[in-house]
């Protein structure tokens, strides 16, 4: 939706129909997306310290957290704007107010890693989620009933969860994990409470639209990132020899992810709120993983130069664990439901699993994980282009 000169600068925030034709992301949702890359960036850099300095448990855990509270700002905010968006200037203006709040929280991910202070991930946080409450607070006024009543539900729990996550900064150290584990259920816990009885009307193509193009803009951040430690370690170090098996495995690993998540359309798939909540929720996996699989990469190519006092092992598991949860999670929330038969079901499952093998080749770990992520790109085109032709009644030529 875009404005016009001739309408009003601010309208009734009312909901849009799930059946819209032609909805796409629109450019303020682009923009919301590449400003949270900020702080992904931000978080993969702290990861990357974090395991190179050998404080690989530390550093995941707190990397979970940070990208937590990253992720479920935009997700309540990418399923809002299906619903919701109707482009007027105060629409703008608060969506604005929550990319802001994003670049605050960026702005603390390295003391959250370093000094274990939260508080200007905790204050990026709450600017975003205060800002989503006033859309809440605009639905509700804009509407009546049982919609109204999930309004308000949304914005009281919302603002609830607000008060909880204070206790990051009042509580001692050892406990904040616990926190963190009950307080992001509860986050969770609050879109099935307050759409209980009169769902939101999100776009299922719409939604599929907006995760994949954040799916991109992860991996392309991987790369990113990737592209600059090897070039770094070349400079630095002159060390072409050993950076390039690991950057061209590293590049087979990241096209296979694109590959494998947008082989299949997944719209078909979002017709009920359950279902939708359940594989947006699982996403939470798809992204940390691609963009842990960069921060893998960083800390090998460190490795390999001598910067990263980690053994080879740790190293390589950096990527290889990583690359093998997307796979899996990947599968376990849409391909699995294109997949015909035993053997196709199989082919990312135990890709996963000779993905992790893979890290006990030494150097060639991340080489041999990137031939195996493109093997399996291989094989499960080769099985669906069979199955296609025998549903075709053509002969099947062996290959």
């Amino acid at each position: 939706m875009t404005s016009s000169p001739t309408r009003s600068p601010l309208r009734r925030l009312t909901a849009r129909g799930r059946d819209e034709a032609h909805r796409v992301a629109s450019p303020l949702e682009l923009f919301f997306d590449l400003c949270f890359v900020v702080a992904i960036a931000q978080a993969g850099v702290a990861l990357v310290h974090a395991i190179a300095e050998g404080h690989a448990g530390e550093g995941v855990l707190d990397y979970a957290m940070v990208f937590f509270a990253i992720w479920w700002a935009w997700m309540n905010f990418t399923w809002f704007a299906s619903a919701y968006d109707n482009d007027d200037a105060l629409y703008r203006v608060v969506t604005l107010v929550q990319i802001a709040g994003v670049l605050v929280l960026a702005a603390g991910v390295s003391r959250a890693f370093d000094d274990h202070e939260f508080l200007a991930v905790l204050l990026g946080y709450v600017i975003m989620r205060l800002a989503l409450i006033t859309q809440w607070l605009r639905v509700a006024r804009s509407s009546q009933g049982a919609e109204r009543t999930m309004a308000l539900r949304y914005a009281f729990g919302v603002l609830l969860c607000q008060v909880g996550w204070l206790g990051l900064l009042v509580l001692p150290e050892g406990g904040r994990a616990w926190v963190f584990l009950v307080m992001a259920v509860l986050e969770m816990c609050v879109p099935p409470f307050a759409e209980r009885d009169h769902p939101t009307s999100w776009h299922p193509h719409h939604i599929a639209e907006r995760y994949g193009l954040f799916t991109i803009i992860v991996l392309g951040e991987t790369i990113a990132a990737a592209t600059v430690a090897v070039k770094a370690g070349i400079d630095e170090n002159d060390a072409l020899d050993e950076l390039l098996p690991i950057a061209m495995g590293g590049l087979l690993i990241i096209f296979a992810a694109w590959w494998i998540y947008f082989v299949v359309p997944i719209h078909g798939h979002l017709r009920s709120s359950k279902q939708a909540f359940l594989w947006g929720y699982g996403h939470y996996l798809v992204f940390t993983s691609a963009a842990a699989i960069g921060a893998g990469l960083e800390v090998v190519v460190e490795q390999a130069v001598g910067k990263a006092h980690i053994s080879t092992l740790a190293a390589s598991s950096a990527v290889t664990l990583p690359t093998a949860l997307y796979l899996l999670t990947v599968w376990g929330l849409h391909a699995r439901y294109f997949k015909v038969g035993i053997v196709q079901q199989l082919v990312l499952p135990v890709t996963a699993l000779l993905v992790i093998c893979c890290t006990f080749l030494g150097d060639w770990a991340v080489p041999a994980a990137g031939i195996v992520a493109a093997l399996a790109v291989v094989t499960g085109t080769t099985l669906t282009a069979r199955m296609a032709a025998r549903t075709r009644g053509e002969p099947v030529r062996a290959t």
